[in-house]
C-alpha cells in the first residue's frame, strides 16, 4: 500500500504539489444507490413530487457540487472542469435510483474527488426531494467506477475488471 500523499513527516496535513505532473485529459466517474419505493419512482417518472422536477434540480445539484469541490474538501485542487454530466437510472420494480456523475478536466491531477462530491450531493438532492413521501430512503454503494488520464492510464473499480476480464 503507497504512503498518504497528503501528510508530511510529523503527520500534519498539507496540500500536494501538483506542478510538477504532466497536463493531460483526465476523467472519473462515480456512482451511488437511492433505495426507496416504486411508488416514490413513479412519482418521480410522472413528475408528480411536490417539490418540483426532482431528476432535473438533483442533476444541476450535481454538476454545482463538482464544480464547488475544492471549496468543499480541504487540500483538494481547484479544477477547470471542461465536463460535468449526472445521469440517473429508475428501476420501478426495485424501487430505486442509480445516481452517475462523470466529470472531465485538462489538468495535471484528477477529477475523482469531484465526481465522487457530484454524486453525492445529487442523491442527497433526491433524498430531500422525496424524504416526505418517503422518510426511509437509503443512500448506498457510493464509490468510484473508473478514472483515466495521467501517469496511471485507466483504473477500473474492482468488479468492473472482473466484468472486463470475464467478457
Amino acid at each position: 500500500m503507497q504512503a498518504f500523499t497528503h501528510l508530511d513527516s510529523k503527520g500534519q496535513a498539507f496540500m500536494v504539489d501538483v506542478s510538477q505532473k504532466a497536463v493531460s485529459t483526465r476523467q472519473a466517474t462515480a456512482t451511488a444507490l437511492l433505495q426507496t419505493t416504486s411508488q416514490v419512482i413513479q412519482l418521480i417518472e410522472q413528475q408528480l413530487v411536490i417539490k418540483g422536477d426532482v431528476l432535473a434540480t438533483a442533476r444541476l445539484a450535481g454538476i454545482m457540487a463538482a464544480k464547488q469541490t475544492s471549496q468543499l474538501i480541504p487540500l483538494c485542487h481547484p479544477l477547470p472542469l471542461s465536463q460535468v454530466q449526472v445521469h440517473f437510472q429508475l428501476d420501478q420494480n426495485k424501487g430505486q435510483i442509480r445516481i452517475q456523475c462523470c466529470c472531465k478536466v485538462t489538468a495535471n491531477t484528477g477529477v475523482e474527488m469531484e465526481a465522487m462530491t457530484g454524486v453525492c450531493v445529487a442523491a442527497l438532492t433526491l433524498y430531500d426531494m422525496v424524504k416526505a413521501v418517503d422518510p426511509a430512503l437509503q443512500i448506498s454503494d457510493v464509490q468510484l467506477l473508473e478514472k483515466q488520464g495521467g501517469k496511471s492510464g485507466l483504473w477500473l473499480a474492482p468488479h468492473l475488471q472482473k466484468e472486463t476480464a470475464d467478457a
